[in-house]
C-alpha cells in the first residue's frame, strides 16, 4: 500500500514538473513571437527609410548637376561677355586714336589753307587744301559717329556684364540729358512706347520715371530699344496713376 502510494506521488510529481516545463516553454514561444514581430515591423520601417533616403539622394544628385551645369552656363556667358566688351573696348580705343589723327590732319589743313590764303598762292593750291580739308572734316565725322555707336555697345556689353557678376542692386544709368515722351500706351498688357531710342541714348534695362505736369505718374523699365524708338514696362509698385500718350520720361538713374 505504502508503495503505491508513493507510485502515485512520484507520477503526480512528474506529471507537475512536466506541465510547468510545458508552460515555460509557451512562454517562451509567446515572447519569441512578439520578438519576432517587433522585427519584422522594424525592419519594414527601416526599409521605408532606406527607401525614401535612396529618392532624397537621387533628387539631390539630380540638383546637384543641374545647379553644376547652371553655374557653368553663367561662366561661358560671363567669358563670352568679357571678351565681347574687351573687343569692342579696343575697337574705341582704335577710334579714339583714329579721331585724334584725323582731327590733327584737320587742324593742319586749316593752317596750311590759312598760310596760302594770306600769302597769295595759287587758286588750284588753295582748292587742293579745302579738298583735303573737307576729307579731313568727313573722316572726323565718320570717326565721331563709329565712337558713339561703340560707346553704346560698350555700356551696353557692361551693363550685361554687370548684371551676370552682381544682379540685385545693379541699375542702368542713362544719359541726364534724355528726355522723350509717351506715343503709345497699352493699359491691358502695362507697357509703352517711348518716341526715344539707341540714337537718344535709351539702353535695354534702363528705367524712366513718366511724370505729367511735374507730378510723378509711374516708372518704367526699358525692354526692347530701337534706333528711334523703345519700348519698355510699368514697374509693378510704381504705377501712382494712369499712363496717357505725351506724358513725360526722364532717367530714373541718371549718369553722373
Amino acid at each position: 500500500m505504502l508503495l503505491r502510494i508513493s507510485l502515485i506521488v512520484a507520477i503526480l510529481a512528474a506529471l507537475g514538473a512536466g506541465i510547468l516545463n510545458v508552460l515555460k516553454v509557451r512562454t517562451e514561444i509567446v515572447t519569441l513571437i512578439s520578438q519576432r514581430d517587433d522585427y519584422h515591423t522594424q525592419l519594414t520601417q527601416t526599409q521605408a527609410t532606406l527607401d525614401t533616403t535612396k529618392k532624397d539622394l537621387a533628387r539631390t544628385k539630380t540638383d546637384l548637376a543641374q545647379t553644376q551645369q547652371q553655374l557653368a552656363d553663367a561662366q561661358d556667358a560671363q567669358k563670352k561677355a568679357e571678351d565681347t566688351a574687351t573687343a569692342q573696348q579696343k575697337r574705341a580705343d582704335d577710334l579714339t586714336d583714329k579721331l585724334a589723327k584725323a582731327t590733327a590732319d584737320r587742324d593742319d589743313a586749316q593752317a596750311k589753307l590759312a598760310a596760302y590764303t594770306a600769302t597769295g598762292h595759287s587758286a588750284q593750291e588753295v582748292a587742293q587744301l579745302t579738298k583735303d580739308l573737307k576729307d579731313a572734316q568727313d573722316a572726323i565725322e565718320i570717326a565721331n559717329q563709329e565712337k558713339t555707336v561703340l560707346s553704346r555697345t560698350v555700356t551696353r556689353l557692361n551693363n550685361k556684364l554687370n548684371e551676370i557678376l552682381g544682379p540685385g542692386d545693379y541699375v542702368v544709368k542713362l544719359r541726364p540729358d534724355l528726355k522723350g515722351k509717351v506715343v503709345v500706351v497699352d493699359p491691358k498688357w502695362d507697357f509703352v512706347v517711348l518716341n526715344v531710342g539707341e540714337d537718344q541714348g535709351v539702353l535695354e534695362d534702363g528705367e524712366l520715371l513718366v511724370s505729367r505736369n511735374g507730378k510723378l505718374v509711374a516708372k518704367v523699365i526699358v525692354r526692347t530699344v530701337q534706333k528711334d524708338r523703345s519700348i519698355a514696362n510699368v514697374v509693378p509698385g510704381w504705377k501712382l496713376g494712369e499712363v496717357y500718350e505725351g506724358d513725360q520720361v526722364t532717367p530714373a538713374h541718371p549718369a553722373s
